[in-house]
């Protein structure tokens, strides 16, 4: 009885840690996933913030690859707002999707918001998440699809 409760227990927290990060696989060569992303972050209504390079560092540690960049996004006036009602909060945005090549795929990343929900009970920042991820979920699967 007690291996059987111990195996479910495992499996629930598995469960519960895979729910913090998103992560999708398309076909699509680098170059055209980053275009895809791009343009799927436009259609949801988001501004592109910048993107930031970060193989510089991981070819510095010994890593070969010439393809890993972070994607800024956000929507100018909700961040300004929300920075100005949780200060704590600013270096969680703008919101961010990591996206590099592996072979002739693409693996594109991003974390959910559920570290952050307890720290942030609000019941009109819990709605922000909400919709964050929904959009973050929306917008890789839109890349993921477009092969």
């Amino acid at each position: 009885m007690r291996k059987l409760l111990a195996i479910l227990l495992l499996s629930f927290s598995t469960t519960i840690v895979s729910k913090d990060l998103y992560m999708v696989r398309t076909r699509q060569p680098f170059p055209e996933a980053m275009s895809t992303l791009q343009e799927k972050i436009a259609g949801k209504g988001y501004q592109l913030s910048r993107v930031q390079r970060v193989d510089i560092g991981l070819t510095a540690s010994g890593y070969r690859t010439d393809k890993y960049r972070i994607v800024f996004f956000g929507k100018l006036d909700e961040i300004r707002d929300i920075s100005e009602r949780h200060a704590t909060l600013v270096p969680y945005l703008p919101l961010k999707i990591a996206i590099f090549a592996e072979g002739d795929e693409t693996i594109l990343l991003a974390s959910s918001f559920a570290h952050l929900r307890s720290f942030y009970p609000d019941s009109d920042l819990q709605a922000d998440f909400d919709q964050w991820e929904k959009d973050i979920e929306e917008i890789l699967e839109q890349v993921r699809a477009t092969e």
